[in-house]
């Protein structure tokens, strides 16, 4: 699973236009996205946001086992993100 993850985070560092089956910007965030591993059954979702257009910051992740992502999972993610926002200035 660990090589797997390298392997999307390589994709969204080298590719100009990564795959939304790869990362999607989460609606109704103010830039919070979600990459997104598959490994055979296994689906695990690792928050993440651009910080000056070209930083990927790593956040949260979790293992999906339900069609919606849980409000919760994002709320820890926005919280992560204004601390490391915060944590800039």
């Amino acid at each position: 699973m660990q090589d797997k993850i390298f392997k999307i985070l390589e994709a969204i560092e080298t590719l100009e236009r990564v795959p939304q089956n790869y990362l999607k910007h989460l609606a109704g965030t103010d830039g919070l996205y979600e990459a997104r591993v598959q490994l055979a059954s296994n689906i695990w979702r690792v928050f993440c946001f651009f910080d000056e257009g070209k930083l990927v910051i790593l956040l949260n992740g979790f293992q999906k086992k339900t069609q919606k992502t849980p409000k919760k999972e994002i709320e820890k993610a926005l919280q992560l993100m204004a601390e490391y926002y915060e944590g800039k200035r």
